[in-house]
């Protein structure tokens, strides 16, 4: 099933074939709260919520957006 959408938020290594270094997997409603501040990046990280592997996933002190 194909995700709802895809964004390169930072910039990073050149990815053009197979798996990419580094991926964030999240429910749009899990996104939504932690960009809005109503869950951490940890506490989302912690209960599965979002999902990160890979370099420069740590988007921690990013968020939240507002």
């Amino acid at each position: 099933m194909p995700p709802f959408g895809v964004v390169q938020a930072i910039a990073g290594v050149r990815h053009t074939r197979g798996t990419p270094p580094a991926v964030i997997e999240a429910e749009p409603h899990a996104w939504v709260a932690v960009a809005l501040g109503d869950l951490t990046w940890a506490e989302a990280l912690a209960s599965g919520a979002i999902r990160a592997s890979g370099e420069r996933t740590e988007l921690g002190d990013l968020l939240p957006l507002a």
